[in-house]
């Protein structure tokens, strides 16, 4: 018998001190080049989103990538190609860490929507006020000076 794995999992991270590098252009560009990215490695973008300091993604990971791994790849090629393609953004950065969370199958369209809503959703509330929420839903000890 094959093995069969459907590992979803909403993917959030925000650049480096949470400075605003992400402008309209690159926000436009940025699915197709991480859908790339999880095409080269085996995995699926299922929704692609974010703003100016932040970016989420859902994907679905194969049984033979780790959720670590996954993310490394998708935040390290996705800083290059930045750097290649947008150079008055030279000092973009990611922050070192990241936050992912599994996902249900019947949780998709709502994660899918508010992946894609995130202009909107943030008119009423900050990055940080966003994940820790998130932390929260899905029941994660967190120091708060680990947020910053």
């Amino acid at each position: 018998m094959h093995s069969f794995n459907r590992c979803l999992i909403h993917c959030i991270w925000s650049t480096k001190n949470r400075v605003s590098f992400l402008d309209s252009d690159l926000l436009a560009r940025l699915p197709a080049y991480l859908g790339g990215i999880a095409r080269e490695n085996k995995m699926k973008s299922l929704a692609v989103g974010g703003v100016a300091d932040h970016v989420h993604l859902l994907i679905s990971l194969p049984s033979t990538l780790s959720v670590a791994k996954g993310i490394q790849l998708l935040k390290g090629n996705s800083s290059k190609w930045i750097h290649d393609a947008f150079p008055r953004l030279a000092g973009f950065a990611s922050q070192e860490g990241y936050g992912a969370f599994s996902i249900g199958i019947s949780g998709v369209g709502a994660t899918v929507a508010y992946i894609q809503n995130q202009t909107e959703h943030h008119r009423q509330r900050t990055f940080r006020e966003e994940f820790e929420a998130m932390l929260r839903k899905h029941g994660l000890d967190f120091d708060e000076r680990m947020l910053d």
